[in-house]
Order: C-alpha cells, then sequence, then structure tokens
C-alpha cells in the first residue's frame, strides 16, 4: 500500500507562467538546480524554464561543482541533505569560488537545523525554504535571491571567464 502524502500537489498547468519579472534584460538567469530526488529537481526545471529562466539540472554535489565548472550560474537552488555532499557543502565550495552567485537552499528534513548552524558559525547565513514549498512561494523566493544581488544582468551577456578551479 502506498503512503499517503501529505504534499499540496499542484498541476504545473496551474503553476504562474511569466509571473515573474526577475529581470529586465534579454539575459535569462542561470539557475543550477540540485536534488537527489530527480523528480523534484526536473519539476522545479521545468517550473522556471516556463518563467524565463535558464536551468541546469543534476542530483548530486559533485556533479554540480563539475558542472558549475562550465556554466557560472547566477543562483543555486539545492537540497540540503544529500548523500555525499550535502547542499551546504556544496553553497559554501560554490561562494568561495564563484562568490556572485546567489544561494537558495531548500530541505525537508530536520537535521537541516545542525546543519545550517554549522554553516552560520562558519560565517555562512544561507536563505532557505521548507519542504514542501509552492511554486509561487519557490518563485517568489528566487525573485528575492536575484534582487539582493549587486548583479544587474546586462543586455548582453558578459563573457564568461573560466571558473575559479572548484574543490
Amino acid at each position: 500500500m502506498a503512503a499517503k502524502s501529505n504534499f499540496q500537489v499542484v498541476p504545473l498547468v496551474e503553476v504562474p507562467k511569466n509571473d515573474a519579472d526577475f529581470y529586465t534584460s534579454n539575459r535569462r538567469p542561470v539557475v543550477l538546480i540540485v536534488d537527489d530526488e530527480r523528480v523534484i529537481a526536473d519539476t522545479l526545471s521545468i517550473i522556471l524554464k516556463k518563467n524565463g529562466f535558464a536551468t541546469l539540472t543534476v542530483y548530486d554535489g559533485k556533479a554540480a561543482l563539475e558542472l558549475a565548472k562550465a556554466e557560472l550560474p547566477d543562483l543555486l537552488i539545492s537540497d540540503v541533505v544529500m548523500p555525499g555532499m550535502s547542499g551546504i557543502e556544496l553553497a559554501i565550495s560554490l561562494t568561495q569560488n564563484v562568490p556572485e552567485c546567489k544561494i537558495l537552499l531548500f530541505s525537508g528534513q530536520a537535521a537541516t537545523v545542525d546543519l545550517l548552524a554549522k554553516a552560520r558559525e562558519m560565517g555562512h547565513n544561507f536563505t532557505t525554504l521548507a519542504k514542501p514549498v509552492h511554486p509561487k512561494d519557490m518563485l517568489r523566493r528566487i525573485s528575492e535571491c536575484l534582487e539582493a544581488s549587486d548583479h544587474i544582468p546586462d543586455l548582453e551577456p558578459p563573457p564568461r571567464q573560466h571558473a575559479y578551479p572548484l574543490q
């Protein structure tokens, strides 16, 4: 017997389309999505693409670091608790090597509190969301993260320089 989910299911047709006015240029912000639950990562990618973002989707922290070497993301959205490299370890490594990348972490596990406390002790204060999150709330938080940036995308994307070597 399948376990009953207490998550609100939002059909993709009900997800806001182009509801976000996140940027004013022709350059689409690049969002790196990382979650070991493929359905979550893939669904989030679909939602963001419908709202004008360019997305890169991977399912573990090490793959995310490799991808970030080739494509410098504007925003990382990552699950916190993942096998291997946690989302917090990923976020710390990414901010050390790509400081202009904004970070948005989300998790549905209680273990997140301890991991975030350790990160704060190290001087990192990441924006977090609790799972499950409604698509409208996720889009709002993405907007807030990108607007908090000193980075305002140009009409033409700047030439991508080689990324710093990521650990």
